[in-house]
């Protein structure tokens, strides 16, 4: 199989465990590394042929479940496993909400892991899942563009327009307008009503 698979990790070691289950399932794909969710975010934009993102939700730059928005909003349809160490009885569950095709903790054996890769590769499709108000509300938080969750990351963070502005490259017009757009798809009326939203679907999870 060609393409590139990418392994997104802040720990050198279990990326290395990754890439020889990937070199197991896809011997012919290239493999590439990130230990950051910036570095992940390059990674994903740069990739034309890429297959596959096996993600860990705790790395650097990631907050709660935004590593998987992120990335799923630069390549909608590239499938992303999440192998995390995330606590939580509803990490699976939130994870796929948020656009990953499946959730495995890191102490699956490696026989799992590589049958999971297989499976993502295969494009199994994500279950169906009943549409309530909160997930309407998450999959609009899956829907915003990569400018806009880093701004929504921003805030999150606690940072002022002025800050984000500088941190992201842009005026802070733009930045206002990203927010307005945010809000806009959140339904609420200011920038801290967004954060409680972002919160309350896992954006803010802790670390």
């Amino acid at each position: 199989m060609s393409g590139t698979i990418l392994i997104a990790d802040d720990h050198p070691l279990f990326r290395q465990a990754l890439a020889l289950a990937v070199a197991a399932v896809a011997p012919g794909a290239r493999v590439v590394e990130a230990g950051t969710l910036a570095a992940a975010a390059k990674a994903v934009s740069e990739a034309d042929d890429l297959r596959l993102v096996t993600l860990d939700l705790k790395m650097p730059g990631a907050i709660g479940y935004s590593g998987i928005a992120l990335l799923h909003a630069e390549r909608p349809h590239v499938p992303i496993l999440v192998v995390s160490g995330a606590e939580g009885a509803n990490a699976a569950e939130e994870a796929r909400a948020f656009g990953a095709v499946g959730f495995l903790r890191k102490d699956a054996d490696l026989s799992r892991i590589e049958q999971a890769i297989a499976a993502a590769l295969g494009g199994t499709p994500v279950a169906p899942r009943k549409a309530d108000a909160v997930e309407q509300v998450r999959n609009e938080v899956a829907g915003l563009t990569p400018t806009q969750l880093k701004v929504l990351l921003a805030v999150l963070d606690g940072k002022l327009n002025k800050q984000i502005a500088h941190e992201l490259g842009m005026s802070e017009a733009t930045v206002k307008a990203h927010m307005t757009a945010i809000m806009r798809k959140l339904d609420v009326r200011n920038r801290t009503q967004a954060a409680l939203v972002a919160r309350s679907l896992g954006l803010d999870l802790s670390r």
